[in-house]
């Protein structure tokens, strides 16, 4: 019955995702000339269908274990003072504690060449929107997420906060990914926009390993890893790495034997630019 009913909030919290980005898209479209249902939109909406109930499963039991080895190491008043701050103390508190765990394990994603096969099927959308959003395997999202919610939950943080933000985190991962053209002026150096993720995404050797932060942009700028030009937009997405296109495949894809020395599958040899699909323009 609770499983019954989730699915069923699941399928409204969709219909309203695609009721603000499906228009949003074709008003603001960054890439005027990319389709509504493009390249592999079957493949993305699997994703929306099985990863929920997977990663569930997955976060539940690696979250209590790492919450409790790392309350031990913060005493329980650092805790009870924590959350019995207002809400306007602990969300920015929040947001930044949970941010540096997503870039520091993001971080890892593309240097550690086992992980960066997981993190490659997210890096397999080369047409970026909304929907792509939630092509990520498994594995990749537990631990990022883990990453992430672990010093949230053992510093004591209270539910109205936490609540907050994970409304913040779902709509601006939707927003980030979209295929939108929208100027957000100075407040696109303080939280993240498409601008700063879509050159995440870029197959371009300038913004290989940039922009790892989640919501925080100046995360990357105080680790020397930002780069967001303001005047240009990403010509081509994806990796070189031969990420399969269906969705089982992309199970197994990194449990499968590497065919490149390189997490990216190396660079140009000449110094250009890499290999892929242009973005449409």
């Amino acid at each position: 019955m609770e499983a019954a009913l989730a699915y069923v909030l699941s399928f409204k919290s969709l219909l309203l995702v695609i009721l603000i980005f499906v228009p949003l898209e074709r008003l603001f479209a960054l890439h005027r000339q990319q389709r509504l249902l493009r390249r592999l939109w079957q493949l993305d909406v699997l994703y929306v269908l099985i990863n929920p109930a997977v990663i569930g499963f997955l976060m539940n039991g690696l979250l209590f274990l790492a919450v409790l080895l790392v309350s031990l190491a913060i005493p329980s008043p650092v805790q009870a003072w924590m959350g019995a701050q207002p809400l306007w103390f602990q969300f920015p508190i929040l947001v930044l504690a949970a941010d540096l765990g997503f870039y520091g394990m993001h971080r890892l994603f593309h240097a550690v060449p086992v992980l960066w096969r997981f993190h490659a099927v997210h890096h397999s959308i080369e047409e970026l929107d909304w929907l792509a959003a939630h092509r990520v395997h498994p594995m990749d999202q537990v631990l990022t997420k883990g990453a992430s919610l672990v010093p949230v939950f053992a510093l004591g943080f209270s539910e109205g906060p936490i609540a907050a933000f994970f409304v913040m985190y779902f709509w601006q991962s939707l927003l980030i990914h979209s295929n939108v053209k929208l100027e957000f002026g100075p407040l696109g150096r303080i939280l993240a926009t498409p601008r700063f993720h879509h050159w995440h995404h870029a197959n371009q050797t300038e913004a290989f390993d940039r922009n790892f932060a989640g919501q925080l942009p100046f995360i990357d700028w105080i680790f020397g890893t930002l780069y967001m030009p303001e005047r240009e937009m990403p010509r081509r997405y994806g990796t070189d790495l031969p990420v399969p296109a269906g969705f089982l495949a992309q199970m197994i894809f990194p449990m499968t034997k590497p065919e490149a020395p390189t997490p990216y599958g190396g660079p140009p040899q000449d110094g250009g630019e890499k290999p892929g699909n242009p973005a449409t323009k």
